[in-house]
């Protein structure tokens, strides 16, 4: 039985993204930092484990536990929405941290298994943001974006071992907790520059204004991306995922 591990599993895209391979057949384990958080359907081929995937020690635990696998899926991420004067440099470390580094730790994490079988595939979670420039993003921007090139560069070092590499690129998606999350820690790093108030207002209206537009991207969007990307050989390398996202790959 193919089996995927996929990181960030508690809400919005993992969850969903878990549950879309489960109903396909597939053995799922589904990695979160707090398992209890899980509500995912009780399943004799799922696995919740718990993965904080900035700790060296809990992703070796986390891989150990779960054996062979033959699709990663690195979910897990985090928000943020400021100016680049506004962001405090522990900040941007995190946020590389975690959708950065951690991406490559989970890669490392699997790659000699796969290598091994001469097997597998390993999907990222970008963000349509890469697709065109975004204000009050650059951070975030820029760690996706880093997430993109690290993806297609990887694919070319693999596919002599018969692994595949392909980025999913999701839109805005207002339905999940990521907008809430990424507020969250906006409050907790000061907020905006106060310079910056005006330019705040008037971009913050316009995301509100293309989240209330209905072209939008769903979790469910995401998670048939990501079984595309996972089981279709010709997928492309860089796949939007979402009404917004695909018509931004288009120049719409």
């Amino acid at each position: 039985m193919t089996t995927v591990l996929i990181t960030g599993c508690s809400t919005g895209f993992g969850r969903e993204t878990a549950a879309h391979f489960l109903e396909r057949g597939w053995s799922v384990v589904a990695t979160m930092r707090d398992p209890s958080a899980s509500t995912l359907p009780a399943s004799d081929r799922l696995r919740v484990l718990p993965l904080d995937v900035t700790d060296a020690d809990s992703i070796a635990a986390a891989t150990a536990a779960a054996g062979a696998i033959d699709v990663l899926v690195n979910n897990a991420g985090v928000g943020w929405l400021n100016a680049v004067e506004g962001t405090p440099m522990a900040t941007m470390r995190r946020v590389f941290e975690t959708n950065l580094f951690a991406t490559v730790a989970m890669m490392q994490a699997v790659l000699p298994g796969m290598r091994a079988r001469r097997s597998g595939a390993i999907v990222n979670i970008g963000s349509s943001t890469t697709l065109k420039p975004m204000p009050l993003l650059s951070i975030y921007r820029a760690s996706k974006a880093a997430v993109n090139a690290l993806t297609e560069s990887a694919a070319l070092e693999l596919a002599e071992f018969g692994i595949r590499a392909r980025v999913v690129l999701p839109g805005a998606a207002p339905t999940t907790r990521f907008g809430d999350t990424a507020r969250a820690e906006i409050a907790a790093n000061g907020g905006f520059p106060d310079a910056y108030a005006g330019f705040v207002r008037q971009t913050m209206e316009g995301m509100q204004h293309h989240a209330a537009s209905g072209a939008v991207t769903t979790a469910q969007d995401v998670a048939q991306a990501v079984f595309r990307a996972a089981t279709d050989p010709d997928c492309p390398m860089v796949l939007p995922a979402g009404a917004d996202a695909i018509a931004w790959s288009q120049g719409r």
